[in-house]
C-alpha cells in the first residue's frame, strides 16, 4: 500500500469523531465537499471502504484500522510538541484507558495515584466489562485497557496483571432464608441473585461449575450496574452474588456477609494491553498499573 496522506487520515478521524461530514467540515474549517473528497481519496488509495455512510457515520473494519492509526499519530504529535515546549496553554496530556468496574472500585485508582503527576497530565477512564474493553482498543477509542484476553489487539502489546478472585457471598439473613437445608448446587439454581448487568456471567459460571455444566443461576436477577452498588445489594440481602475477594474480606470478618463456598473461588485473569507507542505518559501509567496489580491481585 502506498503512503497515507496525513490530511486525509486526520479528516477521516474528524468525520468519525464528529459523526457527520458537515460537522467534521466545521471542526476542520473546510467545506463539506473538501471533507468528502479527502475521504473518497483515502478510500481509493487504500482500496477499501472506510466509512459506512449512516447517521452517525461508522467506520468499517478497515476504517477502524485507519482511525486507530490517526489517534496514535495525534498522540505522538502531542507528545512531540510537549517535549519541544510547544504545547498550547491549557492543552493537557490525556491518557485514555478502558477498565472494568471491579478493578476501578478496588485497585486501579491507587495505581493511577502512583503515576508521577506532571503538570497537564490527566486520565480519561472508560468503564467497561473486562471482556469488552479490547473492543475500545480495537476501535482506537482508548490507548490502553485492562482486559481478560491474553491475545493482543492488532498494534498493541499485552502484559499479564494477575487474577482477580471472586467469592460467592450472601447476607447471613438471606443465606438462612434461601440457602439452608439443601445442597448449594440446587438452591443457587433457584435463589435470587444480584448481577452487574445482562452481560454479567460470573454468577452463572459459578453455578455451572457447581452443577458440572448443567444450567446456570436462577431467574430472579437484580441488575445493579456499579461495583459499589452491587456489593451494597448483596449486603442488603437482595440476592447472592460473586464478590471480589478484596471487597468481601472485611465484610466476612464483620459478619455482614457469609461465604457460600470458600473452597471454590472463581478467578478472572486480567491483562494490560496498550498501543505500541513510544509515549512517556503511557509508559508511566503502564509501569504503575503493573506494579499495583502485582500487589493487589493473585499471581
Amino acid at each position: 500500500m502506498t503512503d497515507l496522506p496525513l490530511d486525509q487520515v486526520r479528516t477521516l478521524l474528524a468525520v468519525v469523531d464528529e459523526g457527520t461530514f458537515d460537522a467534521a467540515a466545521a471542526a476542520l474549517h473546510v467545506t463539506p465537499s473538501a471533507v468528502s473528497q479527502r475521504v473518497k481519496a483515502l478510500e481509493q488509495r487504500t482500496g477499501r471502504v472506510l466509512l459506512l455512510r449512516t447517521k452517525p457515520v461508522r467506520p468499517t473494519e478497515s476504517g477502524e484500522i485507519v482511525v486507530r492509526f490517526a489517534r496514535q499519530l495525534a498522540r505522538l504529535e502531542r507528545d512531540t510538541r510537549s517535549e519541544l515546549g510547544m504545547s498550547g496553554a491549557g492543552e493537557p496530556t490525556r491518557v485514555t484507558v478502558a477498565v472494568n468496574a471491579d478493578s476501578l472500585a478496588t485497585w486501579f485508582l491507587p495505581a493511577l495515584s502512583r503515576v508521577p503527576q506532571e503538570p497537564g497530565l490527566c486520565f480519561e477512564l472508560h468503564r467497561e466489562d473486562e471482556r469488552r474493553t479490547a473492543e475500545l482498543l480495537r476501535e482506537g477509542l482508548v490507548m490502553a485497557a485492562v482486559t481478560s484476553s491474553p491475545d493482543p489487539v492488532t498494534g498493541c502489546s499485552v502484559r499479564r496483571l494477575g487474577r482477580m478472585r471472586y467469592l460467592a457471598a450472601a447476607a447471613p439473613g438471606f443465606a438462612a432464608r434461601h440457602l439452608a437445608g439443601r445442597p448449594l448446587r440446587e438452591v443457587l439454581a433457584e435463589a435470587p441473585l444480584v448481577t452487574f448487568d445482562r452481560g454479567d456471567d460470573l454468577q452463572d459460571a459459578f453455578v455451572r461449575r457447581l452443577r458440572r455444566g448443567a444450567g446456570g443461576a436462577g431467574p430472579v436477577r437484580h441488575a445493579v450496574p456499579t461495583s459499589e452498588g452491587f456489593l451494597d445489594a448483596v449486603v442488603a440481602g437482595l440476592g447472592w452474588g460473586m464478590v471480589p475477594e478484596v471487597q468481601a474480606g472485611p465484610l466476612f470478618a464483620a459478619g455482614r456477609l457469609t461465604s457460600l463456598a470458600p473452597e471454590r473461588p472463581l478467578d478472572v485473569p486480567l491483562h494490560w494491553q496498550q498501543w505500541k507507542l513510544d509515549s512517556p505518559a503511557l509508559a508511566a501509567v503502564a509501569d504503575a498499573v503493573v506494579a499495583t496489580a502485582a500487589e493487589a491481585l493473585r499471581g
